[in-house]
């Protein structure tokens, strides 16, 4: 008789759950022979069988291994003959092309060539070389010694990839064999024929092969089946085990995509017969999972799923703790949430999820607003703090998107109420931005400019001095520093009317200056800055009529009239009306004489438009128009006052550079036009002319790549300037041009060679430390006096200062200098005029750095620094102005000298400033020090712990409200502490008062309440709580009581606790009462229905009820009976592993070896 295990464990009640009634309630007699056996229910893993021999065999193994070592030199021999040789002149033999030809193939593939002749006149060649030289120096003798023939051949499209092989690996094996050339058709390209190349020989062996390869794929088979993805993995099985082994059952191979590829397409390929066998074992894996797996969805407002999944995927994971096998999967941008798994699973998570998305749905709401995204950053704040302060407060989510988006799209979610409030703030700060952004531009003339910058920049840096608010590091000068002679009025203008003032950048051609703020604030800030610029440079406003037709002649092409009349009268500012508004008023505004003069002109213009206005037009080289404008506009105003035409010249921006355009009456035109004709034949009248120049001063016209000469010759006409050559001591210099412009450079020369005639060496002795300072960056400072004073200042080398300082070099020990001769290395030459050298002079020195000491109290200094540093880097910054670099530098004692002295370094006209602004901070962090001893006040109020839970409030709210409105902190003791009944109180004295009698104030009312129990039946009491406790909460806000039911398991099941007011209790107690006797009378009716009805089959077959004994799942044959071993433990983590979980090792069992 043959052994019966038995296996019993309470997780195959599932499985008998699953049973008919029939079936388990039947016969309990066992049918031995109809019992699986146990590697029928339990098949061994394939495993490699042990060998009998044991080591004895492993020998043997590696001795049939050993072959004996072979050269790795091949040689083989090559014939081709006579009619496809490509060389045939048998006169050249080993000579001419065939041989260069050999020798080329011999260093390209390393391999040997040796060619002899045949009587047949054949070429026999004989390579020697390793296997891949000599396969490679057959495919180039092949192509290049022997004549090539080609033919096609035709084999189905999808047979093309398996001649390729993989990376190509085939075809170039299939091309080095046969010595061919094989082209396989793109697999865009319809085509299914390959075009083979090479000798005859070789194409009939590569198509030989070709068919082969196809041959032997017609044989095989392809089959495609679709799967939804979620059987996928049923599919593949744990780490590919089950699709591994019906790979290796049939022979067929199985391509499941895998989880990142989208597709449902599961490919096999391999014989037919083993095809059809894997497409029937997979379809059978399939069905059999469909029927006990599901796919569902549940419909979720996407803009809800971050909620339901959690922070952090809590409330998701909570969920696929209880179901691990259920799969939840959201898609951005849809409405809906996919699960998939089990059945049972899927439909207990469905119920989980609809339930969340339903509490949230009824508390949850959402809303967008548009913002223009320039005012995003305003939204948010500093540091997030307003959308922070705007999250907190009404407890949304606000979702603004991010500058690359380019998107005006603003979400907020959360609490209803919230959301609209929300929604309120947020568009009313936008529309107050959008009030504030208003702006007018305000014209400046730039003649007024120079004089308000001063000489060196003088002026500006007074004004920067005055308002060290406006000047932040690196910014565009504030309207505020350009008027230096009456900064209080326009400081006024700012302060008064709240708006921002900005000048352009001081590389810019613009004269306008903007205010932004609100409409009305930046019309009248307009109105107040004209008024100054009116009264304090004399500036006018007048109106002219003119028709309206003759505006567009008069502004002329792209504004080229108008803008030459604005340029020729000291830049006045001419608006004409709004094309086709027919009004005839033009506007000039600037000097009271710049204004006449724009007036006459525009008037003449006006005139002449009307009554004989001509044109003309003539061209001239643009090198040529400095010249014929003159200096300052002379020689062109001579020509326009002698014809009275005028004559406009291209600007900068014009396409055409040469034309010139002449405007007046035809009379004036053609006398100012022979006039200008005149004075470009004469610059074309090429001349030239020569001029003594010292040798000395040729240095000074030839340096830096010839840049004085490239000035002279955009000033003059192009005038061409030829010394002579390095090194020889010749004076003759030759000018070559037109005639006048020749005597106006010559004349230029002259006025520099007087100059450095003139010029003398001036020493200045400035330490060496404070070389690098004065230079600035990159040498800007420098520069800038050199263009200022024009003079060069030379720097002297280096040395080293320890050097220096200890007298020592080399070893030896140097007596010190006198004290009284300057180190070398401290003195800085300059050369130029001496009253420019000597203003250069005090230039330099204004630039050396002094250090003055300030007395700061060491509390303090930690405070100054910041974090990180950042407070100290702030002051520096603060204290540099406009465009210059490291002004201020302050140096605070490291922390163990314990000093009160903080350093100040930088330029002396700065360090007053400097050291004001970080006494102004000292008394800043003194009032914070006295502001925060006084909101350190503490005091404690002693309540019983009972009523700390009330006075917390639900959620904190009660605490927080009272927090907020006293501004103080309150904290409750923790739950280890010894007084229990504390409550310590932390701010303001006269706040903390007042937040202790807020608490003393609940704690009273609370004590006013007492407590009663009553008697309510316990199948009433879900009625009266009602759905999410909502029953219970109207009962409680009613009548401002607190209920406490029983919980599970509670000895009095029926016990429910008041608490309030005395009256309040009595008439919620009434109202309870009423309630349990409504609610009764239905619980009583729907028993007495119940007992009629007839049981369920699913009440019939609960698992709860008591039921035989059960045998559980039995097998026969198994490994335990037939040996001493135990039965598995099904509970063991070592015999019944679960998938990735580490395996302790453990002695050899019946069940064979482990392979986890």
């Amino acid at each position: 008789m043959s052994s019966v295990a038995v296996l019993t464990q309470e997780s195959f009640n599932e499985h008998r759950s699953g049973l008919l009634p029939e079936q388990v309630g039947g016969d309990d007699s066992v049918d031995e022979d109809n019992l699986p056996t146990y590697k029928d229910a339990f098949p061994p893993l394939p495993e490699k069988a042990a060998s009998p021999e044991g080591p004895q065999e492993v020998g043997n193994v590696w001795m049939s291994k050993i072959r004996p070592l072979k050269s790795s030199i091949i040689t083989q021999v090559f014939h081709v003959p006579l009619e496809e040789r490509k060389y045939k002149d048998m006169n050249q033999f080993g000579e001419g092309d065939q041989a260069k030809v050999c020798v080329d193939i011999m260093h390209k593939t390393g391999a040997h060539l040796e060619l002899s002749m045949a009587k047949d006149q054949g070429l026999s060649i004989m390579v020697s070389g390793k296997l891949d030289a000599v396969m490679k120096a057959r495919k180039e003798i092949v192509s290049r010694l022997q004549t090539q023939a080609s033919a096609t051949v035709a084999i189905p499209k999808e047979h093309h990839r398996f001649v390729i092989g993989k990376n190509g690996e085939k075809l170039q094996e299939l091309e080095l064999k046969t010595a061919t050339k094989i082209q396989i058709p793109r697999p865009d390209d319809p085509s299914n024929h390959i075009k083979i190349s090479g000798t005859k020989e070789g194409l009939e062996k590569a198509k030989h092969e070709i068919l082969l390869i196809s041959a032997e794929q017609d044989k095989r088979a392809v089959e495609r089946v679709n799967i939804d993805k979620v059987y996928h993995p049923f599919i593949t099985g744990a780490y590919g085990k089950v699709v591994s082994e019906m790979m290796q059952e049939t022979g067929a191979r199985i391509n499941v995509p895998p989880p990142s590829v989208n597709k449902t397409e599961i490919v096999i390929t391999g014989e037919k017969e083993q095809v059809a066998l894997a497409v029937a074992m997979i379809k059978k894996v399939y069905e059999e999972k469909a029927n006990s797996y599901t796919v569902s969805s549940v419909s979720a407002p996407s803009w809800l799923h971050r909620f339901i999944i959690g922070k952090k995927g809590q409330n998701l994971a909570k969920i696929t703790q209880q179901m691990p096998k259920v799969h939840i999967e959201f898609t951005e941008g849809e409405d809906k949430i996919t699960l998939e798994g089990p059945t049972k699973d899927i439909q207990i998570v469905q119920s989980q999820i609809e339930a969340i998305v339903s509490d949230l749905v009824s508390r949850m709401d959402y809303a967008e607003i548009c913002v223009d995204p320039k005012f995003h950053r305003h939204l948010i704040g500093k540091g997030g703090a307003n959308i922070n302060r705007i999250k907190d407060q009404y407890k949304v989510s606000v979702r603004i998107p991010p500058d690359n988006e380019k998107s005006t799209l603003i979400r907020i979610e959360g609490d209803p109420q919230g959301v609209q409030e929300a929604k309120k703030e947020l568009l009313e700060l936008a529309s107050r931005m959008v009030e504030n952004s208003y702006s007018v531009s305000v014209p400046i003339f730039k003649q007024f400019h120079k004089n308000i910058i001063g000489k060196g920049g003088a002026n500006i840096k007074k004004v920067s001095r005055w308002f060290l608010g406006v000047c932040t590091k690196r910014v565009k000068w504030m309207v505020s520093d350009l008027f230096y002679f009456s900064p209080p009025h326009l400081f006024q203008i700012r302060e008064e009317t709240n708006t921002k003032i900005d000048l352009p950048a001081e590389n810019s051609n613009s004269e306008m200056i903007i205010i932004t703020g609100k409409k009305a604030n930046c019309e009248a800030a307009r109105t107040r800055i004209l008024a100054i610029q009116k009264e304090l440079a004399n500036i006018t406003e007048v109106e002219v009529s003119i028709p309206s037709k003759l505006h567009n002649s008069l502004i002329g092409s792209k504004g080229r009239f108008v803008r030459s009349i604005m340029e020729e009268c000291g830049g006045v500012h001419i608006h004409f009306p709004t094309e086709g508004s027919g009004i005839d008023s033009v506007t000039i505004r600037g000097p009271a004489e710049e204004v006449e003069k724009a007036k006459k002109q525009l008037l003449s213009l006006a005139v002449e438009k009307q009554t004989k206005s001509h044109t003309a037009e003539l061209r001239a080289k643009p090198e040529y128009h400095k010249f014929l404008i003159g200096k300052g506009g002379g020689n062109i105003r001579k020509v326009r006052d002698s014809t009275g035409a005028r004559i406009i010249f291209p600007t900068a921006e014009d396409k055409d550079q040469e034309l010139i355009t002449v405007i007046g009456t035809e009379e004036a035109v053609a006398e100012a036009r022979k006039e200008l004709e005149g004075l470009i034949k004469s610059l074309d009248n090429v001349v030239e002319d020569i001029m003594s120049v010292d040798p000395k001063h040729h240095r000074y016209f030839v340096a830096r790549r010839g840049q004085v000469l490239r000035d002279i010759a955009d000033e003059y006409g192009g005038v061409m300037v030829s010394f002579p050559r390095t090194g020889s001591q010749s004076d003759r210099v030759t000018l070559k041009g037109a005639k006048d412009c020749v005597e106006a450079a010559k004349k230029r020369m002259l006025e520099i060679i007087e100059d450095l005639d003139a010029q003398v060496t001036m020493e200045c002795v400035i330490p060496q430390k404070f070389h690098r300072s004065i230079m600035g960056p990159k040498g800007a400072r420098i520069q800038q006096i050199t263009r200022d004073h024009n003079v060069q200042i030379k720097f002297p080398e280096r040395e080293d200062l320890q050097v220096q300082e200890n007298g020592e070099a080399n070893g030896e020990i140097k007596d010190p200098a006198e004290p009284v001769a300057p180190k070398k290395c401290d003195v800085i030459v300059l050369s130029g005029r001496k009253e420019r050298c000597t203003a250069a002079v005090e230039a330099l020195k204004a630039l050396v750095p002094v250090t003055i000491e300030v007395e700061v109290p060491f509390e303090l200094h930690r405070y100054i620094i910041g974090q990180k540093g950042s407070g100290i880097r702030k002051m520096m910054d603060e204290f540099e102005y406009p465009n210059e670099f490291h002004e201020v530098n302050i140096q605070v004692p490291a922390p163990e000298l314990q000093s009160d002295i903080i350093s100040i370094t930088g330029l002396a006209t700065h360090l007053d400033r400097a050291k004001g602004g970080l006494l102004e901070r000292v008394k800043e962090l003194q009032a914070e020090q006295e502001d925060r001893a006084l909101r350190s006040f503490r005091l404690t109020i002693t309540v019983d712990p009972k009523y700390h839970p009330k006075i917390i409030g639900r959620k904190g709210a009660i605490i927080t409200q009272i927090r907020t409105d006293h501004d103080v902190n309150i904290q409750f003791p923790e739950k280890n502490d010894e007084n229990q009944d504390q409550i310590t109180i932390t701010g303001y004295e006269q706040n903390a008062i007042a937040a202790r009698d807020s608490i003393q104030a609940i704690v009273d009312e609370l004590e006013e309440m007492i407590s009663e129990d009553i008697t309510l039946d316990s199948r009433v009491h879900a009625r009266i709580i009602g759905a999410r406790g909502k029953g219970i909460r109207k009962i409680m806000d009613e009548f401002k009581v607190d209920l406490r039911f029983p919980q599970s398991g509670a000895a009095d099941p029926n016990l429910v606790t008041v608490t309030g007011r005395p009256e309040m209790v009595d008439e919620a107690i009434d109202h309870l009462l009423n309630l349990e006797e409504e609610y009764m009378a239905d619980v009583v009716e729907n028993e007495s229905k119940i007992a009629y009805m007839k049981p369920s089959v699913s009440a019939a077959a609960n698992p709860d009820e008591p039921r035989g004994p059960s045998k559980g799942f039995v097998v026969r044959e198994a490994p335990w009976t037939t040996s001493s071993e135990k039965a598995p433990d099904m509970t063991s983590s070592e015999d019944f592993p679960s998938f990735g979980a580490p395996v302790t090792a453990a002695k050899a069992s019946p069940w064979g070896p482990k392979r986890f």
